[in-house]
């Protein structure tokens, strides 16, 4: 097992969170790894960066979750504001591999994990000297 190497916010948030989607969805192997691993921590620094809200990603979980990743990749604002066009890059991404249910579950799940990040970072942004 390798010594995972730290990455700064700016080197995560250089990561292409689509093609992580895209090869990360129907592979449950490394390629999934990372894509909940590091890939997760890079959307959350992206859309907190854009002033998103927790609630939001969870919001449109449900949403995956209700209408699956095709209904919210068609959606005019997936998530508000500028983070609209970085959210609907992510759908669409994914909804070229998400085949069924089983697959808009593992986007969802995605989603809430980037919401828990996002959460953590805008807790701990402020407790911190």
């Amino acid at each position: 097992m390798s010594t995972p190497h730290p990455r700064s916010d700016g080197q995560l948030a250089e990561l292409d969170v689509e093609v992580l989607l895209r090869f990360g969805l129907p592979d449950p192997g490394a390629h999934r790894s990372t894509l909940f691993g590091d890939g997760t921590v890079a959307a959350a620094i992206t859309v907190d960066r854009l002033g998103v809200l927790p609630r939001a990603l969870a919001f449109l979980a449900e949403v995956v979750r209700a209408g699956g990743t095709r209904f919210a990749a068609g959606l005019p604002e997936p998530l508000p504001g500028p983070a609209a066009v970085v959210a609907r890059a992510w759908l669409e991404a994914a909804a070229m591999v998400v085949q069924d249910t089983t697959g808009d579950q593992l986007v969802a799940r995605w989603l809430d994990a980037v919401a828990a990040v996002l959460a953590l970072r805008v807790t701990y942004r402020g407790a911190t000297p």
